[in-house]
């Protein structure tokens, strides 16, 4: 069983995600991947990544939105010697970033939290300002679809620092191998 997205993870977007820093950062250890907004599965599947990559990852979010202590304990016992750190401020956590992630606010399945969302998360949009806070060697990555001009500005989906279309073309790859890899498996 390949999970390719559930409520809980999604691996499979995260060996993309990974495959993508390593590509334009040449490694992923050493690295610091800062995710600006929900502690979503996506950003779980990645701090995990990050975790046994030996990066560090960021969760910058609103609070409540936050990765639950059953998952930080989960994380803290398994392999890698990664670091996780929770914030809610956006802006500190960008400082170090080597990676700038988001992505949707309102997941499918939360659509009745979506005005909720909004103002919880009106502080978390990944835009230029939030964009000049971070090293400007950092590039921004979105798992897509992306609700533009909510997480993430046109200026910043669309600007030079972005490597989302790799991010987007490397899933193809990322689950190719995963197949390979499961297929020589005895």
């Amino acid at each position: 069983v390949i999970n390719g997205l559930s409520d809980l993870a999604h691996p499979c977007q995260a060996l993309a995600d990974l495959l993508t820093v390593q590509e334009v950062c040449g490694a992923v250890g050493g690295r610091t991947v800062v995710f600006v907004g929900d502690g979503n599965n996506v950003a779980r599947s990645l701090a995990v990544g990050c975790h046994r990559l030996d990066a560090r990852f960021i969760l910058a979010a609103p609070q409540g939105y936050e990765f639950s202590a059953s998952f930080l304990k989960r994380l803290d016992k398994s392999r890698g010697n990664g670091s996780v750190e929770i914030t809610h401020d956006p802006i500190a956590a960008v400082g170090a970033a080597d990676v700038l992630y988001t992505d949707v606010w309102t997941s499918m399945g939360q659509e009745a939290e979506t005005e909720r969302r909004r103002e919880a998360f009106s502080g978390f949009q990944l835009n230029a300002a939030l964009l000049r806070q971070a090293p400007r060697h950092a590039r921004v990555m979105h798992c897509l679809p992306a609700h533009r001009g909510e997480e993430i500005t046109d200026d910043v989906r669309d600007g030079p620092q972005r490597v989302v279309l790799t991010q987007a073309a490397n899933r193809l790859h990322a689950q190719k191998a995963l197949l390979l890899w499961l297929l020589k498996a005895e």
